[in-house]
């Protein structure tokens, strides 16, 4: 069997079993539409470099062993050492974890990091299981994939059910079986253990700074008093109020925007005037969702989507807008907190509709970014203030921000295109230097 054919039957085999997969691939197709991109170098972004499934028997509480299925994927790393979440999630698929380890290539290489892209998962819902149990799923899981992560191969960071203890679990238990500390095998720690300041922060942060990038860029360009501002003129709806969307919330609400939607996997709760964000913050400090939230009106997460607002944030998970509800969505701006939150269909209605969309690679970009600078920190053993990482931030989110309105204007195309052009620009670029081994 060729190499050809081994390709193409991952790659639809990965197509068939995730809607987030298959618009990640239309998507660099159309980037490499539009740049006339080398055809070695599109075939080689679209299957990943190494994937490895793993079973993870774990034994229970109540003493009973239970086998969980784990997953890693390494999509590219030639600018670098992997670098990407771990998830556990019930719905984890070799294929999703596929996607978004290609998402996480391209989002390296458009802020500029020297790292590739790659992803993990355990199909798993962690909330079913006690503290010992995540504790000991975390700590075999690390093991089967011992042989292919480390601060110069592949950094794992927390993501969607996982958090800075997980990432503590990993981190000893990785350093455990190398005979001493090993602070730069993974990223998103607690501050006790090697954490960066601002790590838990940044990718709520980067979403942020990136709405005001926009709102910028489109005063700029279009000297509309119909560009919202971030102030109380300016109203906003944010699907997702965990650790992307909260952050944001908290962050827009200082602004004093009118945040009038927020939700969990339970309800969205409403209010046309405003919610209080800190008053919703602080119920859940003691309640594990908002279904029961007392203070607004409650309403499904499809009509958050709906809403009339200035500025709409997905940041739950992926695929919530598409060709059935993009007709129904209101807001001038969307930033795409989430990783892939629109269909590549929507999309493109989106963009004719004259909807300014932050890109997923740019816009939650702030999480990979204050992780790298964990990851520097950890390999020198110096730590920066939060003052200093934030203002790095800041700068790395603007140039690429700016970056990839150039190349928006370059090509007259949308900026989720113009987003993947600027980073297979320089990722193509590197891959061509280093060669093809052997």
């Amino acid at each position: 069997m060729s190499s050809t054919t081994r390709t193409s039957n991952l790659t639809s085999q990965l197509w068939e079993s995730s809607a987030l997969f298959r618009n990640a691939t239309l998507q660099l197709d159309a980037a490499a539409r539009v740049m006339n991109l080398d055809p070695n170098i599109h075939g080689r972004l679209k299957v990943p470099r190494r994937t490895i499934v793993a079973t993870i028997p774990v034994r229970l509480d109540n003493g009973e062993v239970h086998v969980f299925e784990g997953y890693r994927v390494q999509h590219n790393i030639s600018l670098g050492p992997g670098k990407g979440g771990i998830r556990y999630h019930h719905d984890v698929n070799l294929s999703e974890v596929a996607a978004l380890a290609m998402l996480m290539t391209f989002k390296c290489s458009l802020v500029g990091l020297p790292l590739g892209g790659a992803k993990g998962g355990v199909r798993v819902n962690p909330n079913s299981l006690s503290r010992q149990e995540n504790q000991a799923l975390t700590r075999r899981f690390t093991m089967e994939i011992n042989s292919v992560i480390g601060p110069e191969q592949d950094i794992p960071a927390p993501d969607i059910g996982t958090d800075a203890q997980t990432m503590a679990w990993m981190m000893d238990t990785y350093s455990q079986d190398k005979g001493h500390s090993v602070l730069g095998v993974v990223t998103g720690k607690p501050i006790e253990v090697g954490g960066s300041l601002g790590r838990a922060e940044s990718t709520g942060r980067g979403v942020v700074y990136s709405i005001e990038y926009a709102i910028k860029h489109l005063k700029k360009i279009k000297k509309s008093s119909s560009i919202p501002s971030l102030d109380k003129s300016t109203t906003a709806a944010i699907q997702g109020f965990g650790k992307v969307g909260q952050v944001a919330a908290e962050e827009l609400y200082q602004k004093n925007v009118v945040i009038t939607a927020v939700s969990d996997e339970t309800t969205a709760i409403y209010n046309k005037n405003g919610l209080d964000i800190p008053k919703v913050s602080k119920y859940l400090l003691t309640h594990p969702h908002l279904k029961d939230y007392p203070d607004a009106d409650h309403i499904t997460n499809e009509e958050l989507l709906s809403l009339p607002v200035d500025i709409l944030i997905p940041a739950a998970i992926g695929g919530v807008i598409h060709s059935e509800n993009v007709n129904n969505v209101k807001a001038k701006i969307i930033a795409e907190g989430a990783n892939g939150p629109i269909s590549s269909r929507a999309y493109n209605d989106l963009d004719q509709n004259g909807v300014f969309i932050i890109p997923d690679v740019l816009c939650n970009a702030g999480g990979v970014i204050v992780s790298y600078f964990e990851w520097v920190q950890g390999m020198q053993n110096f730590f920066w203030s939060e003052t200093e990482i934030n203002s790095k931030l800041d700068e790395i989110l603007n140039r690429a921000f700016n970056k990839v309105v150039s190349v928006q204007e370059k090509h007259k195309c949308g900026t989720k295109t113009a987003a993947l052009i600027s980073s297979v620009e320089h990722l193509s670029k590197a891959m061509l230097i280093r060669g093809l081994y052997p």
